[in-house]
């Protein structure tokens, strides 16, 4: 009991705004293509630099939710899906310097090589791990090896071998602990105040994630990219002014880039807590419900600030993989509270679109990264636009609805509880299927 209480007076620690600043900062951060199987590239990429030569033969073990994330999505300037690509890529054309973006400026040449290293030199197995992120990467010649380990997070490499010699090895440290930011004292109250005292200046950096998700969201309007989902809503709307018709502009935008990514686009995006569709359906919806609302540059970043910002507090207990949809279940509950913001709401309207949010979306599956997450990231960018409408109204879901909390942060635990225990099997049930067609 003593210790369940210091845990908790430990999570109710009042963060300063610079501190939430460093945070929103670290879990910003550039991506080309989907990052799980980017994450493999990654890998692969620094283990061939290890090696300092073409392997003969490449190992891949894979923890079971990145086997799930990195089957069916395309890789990036390619027309092919799948592990043994991702991994074949990163040997054969990735710059593991660029990090997430490892595969830019990979070649036609490169990607033809790649395609026949992927069908033979390339094996792939499920690894039987506790942790959710889990990647490994095993280069061999007929005379040297060279192996790398990522686990936690996608850019957390932890163990990193040489033939028998072992360079570098934090195999047994958390996500990052050393260098990531401590989020416990994160609160929905904490975050409203913060974000609507920062100066300015001090939120000038989002500028680059707002070129960055545009510039992609802009290429899925032009020509179609996958289901065409964006790009079919936004030629629907038929006012003469398509930034007239809100929620239809604001879905339309980040399903579009949605489309693109999925397709294999080879246009970056700002991801958020590891993931690219994340960070478009946190940041694209606000940009457009911006300029639909002919709001001031100002309130655009404090309204992404505060819509990134409770994501990653959401996040924190759903996981950075989960069996439920990160963009239902994290990324579209921020942009909810930023629309609500940007149309005048305070920080009860907030919380009460949080609840609503969790009222209606809960329990969306994730089944991979592919070209159908468009369409789950406009069915949960439509519902936060609707939930945002009800919370300005001061309608709010409460306790006796479902797994809706007595307050708003029973609400975001009660929905990772439902994501890591009440979900626990749905991982496998989900893979067996994608498996077995």
């Amino acid at each position: 009991m003593i210790q369940k209480e210091m845990s908790q007076k430990t999570a109710l620690r009042k963060m300063t705004q610079a501190e939430m600043l460093q945070i929103l900062k670290q879990e910003l951060a550039p991506a080309l293509g989907c990052t799980e199987p980017v994450a493999i590239a990654y890998a692969a990429a620094k283990a061939r630099s290890v090696l300092g030569t073409m392997p003969n033969h490449a190992k891949i073990l894979v923890s079971r939710n990145i086997l799930k994330n990195a089957m069916g999505v395309g890789l990036p300037g390619t027309k092919v899906v799948g592990l043994e690509m991702a991994a074949a890529l990163g040997i054969i054309g990735g710059n593991s310097d660029a990090i997430l973006e490892v595969l830019d400026g990979v070649t036609p040449d490169q990607i033809q090589m790649a395609e026949q290293f992927a069908k033979t030199g390339v094996e792939v197995e499920q690894k039987v791990t506790s942790k959710k992120l889990y990647i490994e990467v095993i280069l061999k010649t007929e005379e040297d090896n060279a192996s790398v380990v990522i686990e936690d997070s996608h850019t957390n490499i932890t163990k990193i071998t040489h033939g028998a010699v072992s360079i570098y090895d934090r195999s047994s440290c958390g996500e990052i602990e050393e260098a990531e930011c401590d989020k416990s004292g994160l609160t929905v109250d904490g975050i409203y105040e913060a974000v609507t005292r920062m100066a300015p200046e001090e939120l000038s950096f989002l500028n680059e994630t707002i070129q960055m998700n545009w510039a992609i969201a802009q290429e899925g309007l032009q020509r179609r990219y996958g289901l065409g989902v964006g790009k079919n809503i936004y030629d629907s709307i038929k006012t003469e002014d398509k930034a007239d018709d809100m929620q239809n502009y604001i879905v339309a935008l980040a399903a579009a880039a949605a489309d693109v990514r999925m397709a294999g686009g080879t246009k970056p995006v700002m991801t958020i807590c590891g993931s690219g569709n994340q960070g478009i359906t946190a940041t694209l919806p606000v940009i457009a419900a911006v300029i639909s609302l002919k709001a001031s540059e100002e309130m655009l970043c404090r309204a992404l600030a505060l819509g990134c910002l409770i994501t990653i507090h959401v996040k924190q207990f759903i996981g950075k993989l989960s069996p439920l949809c990160g963009c239902g279940m994290g990324s579209s509950i921020g942009v909810c509270c930023a629309l609500t913001y940007l149309q005048g709401g305070g920080l009860s309207q907030i919380k009460s679109a949080i609840n609503n949010m969790v009222a209606d979306v809960s329990g969306i599956i994730c089944d991979g990264a592919k070209a159908g997450c468009a369409l789950k990231i406009a069915t949960v960018i439509s519902s936060a636009y609707q939930c945002s409408l009800l919370a300005l109204k001061n309608s709010g879901a409460g306790e006796l609805d479902g797994i809706v909390g007595a307050d708003v942060e029973n609400s975001i635990r009660n929905l990772g509880e439902l994501g890591n225990r009440g979900m626990a099997d749905t991982d496998r049930v989900i893979l067996d299927m994608m498996v077995c067609r």
